[in-house]
């Protein structure tokens, strides 16, 4: 067997133990552990940091950061105390959203920020090995892949490409809004497609589900405002 394949076998068989030593709450080798210290160890203290962060962003008062500080330290790991499952748009990144520096957030990036099987995995992998104590899905207004599901669906267009796999991922969260009487539909797809994303994974088996049921990992759903640049609990 070449070297290239012992050493992607030996990479996934690391983190295949590393997984389940971490959703059985073993305690981890020290080797493993040997990375900077998290900065919240709750799923209530994660949420309120991310949230000040954002209120820091939002206001224009960003806290001055050293980016080299630290460098050392995560060249040996990491430990992130928040995942984003987040749109792929330009205009939206989280680390400047939250105002966290390197190593601080777990990030999944999608147009239409919708639960994948890779993302899902990702996730997975953030919450049960990094220890991840807070998962937010974080859609924002004006989101060009909602308003392409929303157009798809209202009238029966097929969209090119892969692009209309998007459509058929995002439908189950947002047909509904359609049968729904209200204004600003589009603004009203955006929440519900968060939520619906928010409800999958709070219920994911075996892992996701069962570290909500235990206390030790909170799924949360928001958007961003991109004239404001606020983050909406929804």
């Amino acid at each position: 067997m070449c070297n290239v394949c012992l050493s992607r076998r030996g990479l996934f068989s690391g983190m295949g133990a590393l997984a389940v030593a971490a959703a059985a709450g073993t305690a981890l080798p020290r080797a493993a552990m040997a990375q900077p210290s998290r900065s919240a160890e709750t799923p209530d203290a994660a949420l309120s940091l991310l949230m000040e962060g954002n209120a820091r962003y939002a206001s224009g008062k960003l806290a001055e950061r050293d980016f080299s500080a630290g460098r050392a330290a995560r060249a040996l790991g990491q430990a992130p105390f928040a995942a984003i499952l987040g749109c792929a748009d330009s205009r939206v990144a989280p680390e400047l959203v939250f105002d966290q520096t390197a190593g601080e957030l777990f990030i999944v990036r999608v147009a239409g920020n919708f639960v994948t099987p890779d993302g899902l995995g990702s996730l997975e992998y953030g919450a049960a090995v990094l220890g991840t104590k807070v998962i937010m899905v974080l859609g924002h207004t004006s989101c060009g892949a909602v308003n392409a599901t929303v157009e798809a669906l209202q009238k029966g267009n097929t969209l090119p490409g892969h692009i209309a796999d998007l459509v058929r991922a995002m439908k189950p969260g947002i047909e509904p809004v359609l049968k729904t009487p209200g204004d600003d539909l589009r603004q009203r797809a955006v929440v519900a497609n968060i939520q619906s994303n928010v409800r999958r994974l709070q219920t994911e088996k075996p892992i996701l589900g069962d570290m909500v049921a235990a206390g030790k990992l909170k799924v949360v759903g928001a958007y961003y405002d991109l004239p404001t640049g606020k983050v909406i609990m929804v």
